[in-house]
C-alpha cells in the first residue's frame, strides 16, 4: 500500500501525458484507472497530515487543496467554453452542494449506522457550517433571480464583487472558528475507536512528503478530469441529457477524493472526520469557487449565470431542511442516512430527468 501510493502521482502524471499525447478509447480507459490512484492517494497522503497535525487542521487540508483545484478546473472550462460555459460554475457549485449534503453525508450516516449502530459528533460545529453554508447559497444561487438591475438569474457587476467579497470573507471566518477560536467544536467528542490514535505519529519529513504528495495526485486527478470532460460532454450529449449534467460529473470527479476520504472516517467510527471533511468541503466549494469565478467574469468581461431554477431551489430547500434536523440531533443513524440519500437520488433523477 506504501509502495502504491507512493508510486501512483507519477502513474497518474503519466497517464494524463499518454492521454494528451495518444488521444483514443483505451487512452480514456488509462485515464480512468490513474484518476482512481490519483483518488486512493491524495486520500492517503491526506490522512498521514491529519495524524500528524490532528483535527480539524487534517480535514482542512484536504477540502482546501481539492477546492482550490476545483475552482481552477471550472474557471478554465468556462473560459474554454465562452459563452457556452456561462453557466458552468452555477452547475458544478449547486451539484457540488446537493452531493455533499445529501450524497456524501447520507452514505457517511447510512454505512455508519449499519457499522456502529450509532455515531456521535459536535451539534455546535455542525449548525455552525450550516447556518454558514445556507447565507452562502442563498446569496449565490438564489438571490440572483430576485435582483432587478441586471437580467435574470444573473448580478450586476457591483453586485457580483460584493457577494464574491462576502463569500470569501464568510468562509474565511468560519476557518477561524474551526482552526482557532472555537476548535473545540470540531473534535472528537470521545475518544474514536479505530485504533489511529495508538499508531506512531509521523514525523515532519513524512508529513511534508505527504502534503507534496497529496499536491501532486490532486493536480493528477483535475488534469484527468480535464481530460475526460470532452468525452463526458458527448456522452452527456450523446443519451439526451442537458447540458447541467457536465457539471454534476465534473463534481463528482472532483469530490471523490472527500467522499473517500468521508466514508472511510465513518467506516472506522471517526464520524466527526467525516462531518468537518463534508461541510468544510461544501462551505470552500462556495466560498473559494465564486469568488475565483466571480473574478474572472468581471476582468475578462464573461457573463456568469449563478440563479437556480425553481426546482433546484426547492430541492436545495429541503435538503437544508433535512440537514438542519440532522445535524441538531448530534447522533446518527441509518433513518437519517436514509433520507439523505433518498433526496440525493432525486437530485440525480431530476438531473438527468428534469
Amino acid at each position: 500500500m506504501r509502495l502504491l501510493t507512493t508510486a501512483a502521482p507519477a502513474i497518474a502524471l503519466a497517464a494524463w501525458a499518454l492521454v494528451a499525447a495518444v488521444p483514443g478509447p483505451l487512452s480514456m480507459v488509462v485515464a480512468g484507472l490513474g484518476l482512481v490512484l490519483a483518488v486512493v492517494a491524495s486520500v492517503h497522503h491526506a490522512e498521514v497530515i491529519a495524524h500528524r497535525v490532528g483535527e480539524p487542521y487534517g480535514t482542512l487540508v484536504l477540502a482546501v487543496a481539492m477546492t482550490t483545484i476545483e475552482a481552477a478546473l471550472v474557471l478554465s472550462l468556462m473560459l474554454a467554453k465562452g459563452e457556452g460555459g456561462t453557466t458552468l460554475p452555477r452547475d458544478t457549485v449547486y451539484a457540488a452542494v446537493m452531493t455533499i449534503c445529501s450524497g456524501v453525508l447520507g452514505v457517511c450516516l447510512f454505512v455508519g449506522g449499519v457499522r456502529h449502530k450509532e455515531q456521535t459528533f459536535r451539534v455546535d460545529g455542525a449548525t455552525s457550517a450550516l447556518a454558514a453554508l445556507v447565507t452562502l447559497v442563498g446569496l449565490t444561487l438564489v438571490l440572483p433571480n430576485h435582483t432587478t438591475s441586471s437580467p435574470v438569474a444573473t448580478y450586476s457587476p457591483p453586485q457580483l464583487a460584493a457577494v464574491a467579497l462576502m463569500s470569501f470573507v464568510l468562509w474565511g471566518v468560519f476557518v477561524m472558528i474551526q482552526t482557532g477560536r472555537h476548535r473545540d467544536y470540531f473534535l472528537p467528542t470521545q475518544p474514536e475507536a479505530d485504533g489511529d490514535e495508538h499508531a506512531e505519529i509521523p514525523s515532519k519529513k513524512a508529513a511534508w512528503s505527504s502534503l507534496v504528495a497529496m499536491l501532486v495526485s490532486l493536480v493528477a486527478v483535475v488534469m484527468l478530469a480535464k481530460s475526460l470532460s470532452a468525452p463526458l460532454e458527448r456522452f452527456v450529449t450523446q443519451i439526451g441529457a442537458p447540458q447541467a449534467v457536465v457539471g454534476v460529473l465534473i463534481s463528482f470527479l472532483v469530490l471523490m477524493p472527500e467522499t473517500a476520504a468521508s466514508l472511510r472516517a465513518a467506516v472506522s467510527n471517526r464520524f466527526q472526520t467525516s462531518m468537518n471533511l463534508a461541510m468544510g468541503s461544501a462551505l470552500a466549494s462556495i466560498g473559494l469557487t465564486i469568488p475565483v469565478v466571480a473574478v474572472a467574469s468581471l476582468i475578462m468581461g464573461v457573463p456568469l449565470v449563478l440563479g437556480l431554477d425553481a426546482k433546484a431551489t426547492i430541492l436545495l430547500t429541503l435538503t437544508f431542511i433535512v440537514n438542519g434536523l440532522t445535524l441538531g440531533l448530534g447522533r446518527s443513524n441509518i433513518l437519517l442516512g436514509a433520507a439523505h440519500l433518498m433526496l440525493f437520488a432525486v437530485f440525480l433523477l431530476t438531473s438527468f430527468v428534469p
